[in-house]
Order: structure tokens, then sequence, then C-alpha cells
């Protein structure tokens, strides 16, 4: 019986739960989908117990759903090369400590080693996906991007993903029960139902203005501490999990952090979701309903070049759309008048939807970025029993 392969993982929260998100989903399906002997090595356990009820945060390692978990506390620590993983991945350029990559090299044979990047439309990631970066001590590093085309690693999707999507979207009383555990009452169904999920930028308070004003009723769901100013101004009160309060045609609900399944399911539950980073906004893509994506913020703007790379990419999209887009990311070149936008947005949903589905086909035929990561890998290691 062969061992199994083993990966390490290294994850460093900066992004409060994209971060953390990502690597979760990536660890728990390489274990259950491919076997992998995964160890998550995070820096940050209060953030990711934020979307795991289950993570200790005052364990130095533990076990859960078969994948190791060690709290990554610092740069000092020393290994052994019999402690290195077959496959090392550093989450977005996280800087793995000086004495693992020692004991890499000192490991026989060397690990396959991934700088695992962030997700970009950009023409320019298909031309870094996978190329080489030599390293010190004879060790070499490979620069894998996840995206959305054939050129890259795809993005991350778990087996059976859009078969549960579409067993719970074609159950209705599945999806009352699901929201009605947060207080989401009949009528607050029956409304257009939206899941607010954004960076303190964005321009929240003028669309709950326009919100209020609308001729349909709109039910609002929006993760404790999100938008947290403009939320506890709108409530008149605390926006603790469990607050709501209806404004004109606008009810507002908070809701309390969820696990990543059930965030799922309310992605699935929503006529429309506001997502941000990139865990949510991949996981909107495989939602099949419309979205408005709030891009990480970089200095220099530069997040707005990133922004316009994926409205110009992806076939879901509207005049409507675009200008949305770039007014929630500041990124338009003129004022919006949220007054005047929504409307024209809301018009254009289902013109919106079906287009989703097709780019959805689009991504599928690109493979899921786990399966590719791990046959490229498998590719390094034929390569190198070569030489």
């Amino acid at each position: 019986m062969h061992p199994k392969t083993s990966l390490a993982l290294f994850c460093k929260v900066v992004d409060n739960y994209g971060d953390i998100g990502i690597c979760w989903r990536l660890a728990r399906q390489l274990e259950q989908e491919h076997g992998i002997a995964v160890t998550l090595w995070v820096d940050d356990l209060r953030s990711f117990q934020r979307i795991c009820p289950a993570v200790s945060i005052d364990s130095e390692i533990q076990q859960i759903n078969a994948v190791t978990v060690k709290h990554w506390r610092d740069q000092d620590s020393a290994f052994a090369a019999e402690e290195i993983a077959d496959i090392v991945i550093e989450f977005f350029a996280c800087d793995i400590p000086p004495g693992y990559i020692k004991a890499m090299s000192e490991r026989t044979p060397h690990p396959v080693w991934f700088n695992l990047e962030g997700l970009s439309a950009e023409t320019w990631v298909e031309g870094c996906h996978a190329l080489s970066s030599p390293q010190p001590l004879s060790l070499t590093k490979y620069f894998f991007f996840p995206g959305f085309t054939s050129r890259t690693g795809g993005l991350l999707r778990e087996s059976g993903l859009l078969q549960q999507r579409e067993a719970f979207q074609q159950d209705p009383p599945a999806i009352a029960a699901f929201l009605g555990q947060f207080g989401v009452t009949p009528a607050e169904m029956a409304a257009l139902k939206i899941s607010l999920f954004c960076y303190p930028q964005a321009p929240v308070a003028e669309l709950f203005a326009a919100w209020q004003a609308n001729a349909k009723a709109i039910t609002c769901l929006v993760p404790e501490g999100v938008a947290n100013d403009a939320v506890q101004t709108f409530l008149g009160q605390t926006a603790t999990a469990g607050a709501s309060a209806t404004r004109g045609a606008l009810t507002m609900r908070v809701l309390p952090f969820v696990p990543q399944p059930d965030y799922d399911k309310l992605l699935w539950a929503c006529d429309l979701n506001f997502v941000r980073g990139e865990d949510s906004f991949v996981r909107a893509q495989w939602a099949g309903k419309p979205f408005i994506w709030h891009i990480y913020p970089q200095d220099e703007n530069l997040h707005h070049v990133k922004l316009n790379a994926f409205l110009q990419a992806t076939t879901a999209k509207t005049a409507s759309l675009i200008a949305f887009s770039l007014g929630w990311n500041a990124a338009a070149k003129d004022t919006i008048d949220w007054t005047d936008t929504w409307p024209q947005f809301e018009a254009d949903l289902s013109k919106i939807a079906n287009p989703s589905i097709d780019w959805q086909q689009q991504m599928l035929a690109n493979g899921d970025l786990a399966f590719n990561l791990l046959k490229f890998a498998g590719t390094v290691k034929q390569e190198s029993k070569q030489i």
C-alpha cells in the first residue's frame, strides 16, 4: 500500500476571511476528494473559527475534517527533512519559515513548491501561470494562478457542488427552512432577496437609501460586522446577529457568520449577491445568480484594472451591471446617483441571470483548481525523475 501524498499549505490571514476561506476549502477538497494528507498552517485561528466553528483557537495542532491544522506562530522554528511534505503551497507569497525551506532542500526528493497566486482575469496571468522560479538551496518554486481560461489553474470547485446547488434551489421548503432560521418571514421571502458582503469603502448608505425608495420590497441579509456603520444607522440599534428593521421598501436582517456550506446556501437562496475579495466572489459564480463584486482595494487603484478585466471577460454583463460595478468600486468616471442606477440594474437582473449560467459552463470546461494543481505537481515529479 502506497503512503498518502502529503501536502503542506501555508496561510497568512490578511483579508479577514478570504485567505483562510480559500485555503480551508482547498485543504478539505484535497483530503476528501483526492486522499491527500493535508497540513494547514494558519497564523490567525480566531478568523478561521468564524467560518469553521470546530476550530479551537487555543490548540497548537488539531484535526478538523481529517485535515491537520497547525497554528503558525512565527518564522523561527526548525524542521527536519522527514517533516517536509511532498507538495508545499504558500498562499499568495506568504513567506513560509526559513527553517522549513532549509529542510525542503535537505529532503530527497525535493518537494514540489507552489506559490498559489490571487485570482485575476488579466491576460498576463496566462503567460505567468505554471512558470518556474529557481530559488536558493537548489529549490524551484512554481507560480500557480487560478483563473478563468484553460491556460490557468481554473477555479476552486468541489465535486458535486452544482448538483447540490440545483437540488437546494429546486426545493422551496428547504430554502424557506434555511432562511427561516434567521427570522426571515414568508413576506420577506417573497421580496427581492439580497445578500450583502462588502468592504467598508462600499457606498452602502447611499444604496440603502435607494432601496428604501424602491417600488418593490427588498430583503437584505448582511453578516454581522459587515458595513457596520451604515447597517447600525439604518437599524437604529447595534448591528448584532438577529437585529432587524424595516424602513420603506427595505427590510434588513443581520445574520451571524455561518460555516462555509451555509454561506453557499445563502448565495443559492438569494436573488442577488454582493460579494467581496476572492473566496465569496468565486462562490457567487457557482451560485448561478447575478452578483456584484467588491474587489479588494489596492494602492494606486490597481484593483480597478482587475475589475475591468473581469467585466470585459464575463458573459454575464449588461451596461447597467458594468455601471453599477464601477460605481460600487469607486471606479466610475462620473458621480453615481444610486437612485437612478439601482432601478436600471434591477430591471436587468433577469438578463444577467442566464448569461451567468453560460459563464459557469465555460468555467466548468477549465477543470477545477485542486485537480489541476495536483496534475501539474505529478508532471513536475515525473520530469524530476527523468533528470
